[in-house]
């Protein structure tokens, strides 16, 4: 098992707005683009960009991620098997299969496994700025 990326969460009122700056600093446009729920989403380096109201993107700033892995089934066996609790999941997205799980130690963590599509895409952006 293997963390291939992990974010930080940015919550912005206006992803347009905000995502400008991010590409600068990143130095390159963004990786990927969608949307979840009501949010507009943004991945940019190893920021992720939440954007949308607070009453809409409220229920995501108690988790930390997410933590993008390469097999998901044995990163949800291992924290289970580590006192782990399930929150939700498995779930899909545009980008591939998550889960939310509660840490033994109280901390909510978003696991992402990718598709394989979106895996290759964005490791291999990262991989050219090295």
């Amino acid at each position: 098992m293997t963390i291939l990326k992990t974010y930080a969460r940015l919550f912005v009122d206006d992803t347009e707005t905000a995502l400008p700056l991010y590409e600068t600093l990143v130095g390159r446009p963004a990786d990927l683009r969608f949307q979840f729920e009501k949010a507009d989403i943004a991945a940019v380096g190893d920021f992720l960009i939440i954007g949308g109201p607070a009453a809409d993107t409220a229920k995501y700033r108690g988790t930390v991620g997410p933590v993008i892995v390469d097999n998901l089934d044995v990163v949800v066996a291992e924290l289970v098997r580590s006192g782990a609790r399930v929150e939700a999941g498995p779930l899909e997205s545009a980008t591939g299969t998550f889960f939310y799980l509660t840490h033994a130690d109280g901390v909510t963590v978003e696991y992402v496994q990718w598709a394989p599509a979106i895996a290759q895409r964005v490791l291999e952006a990262s991989d050219e700025r090295i």
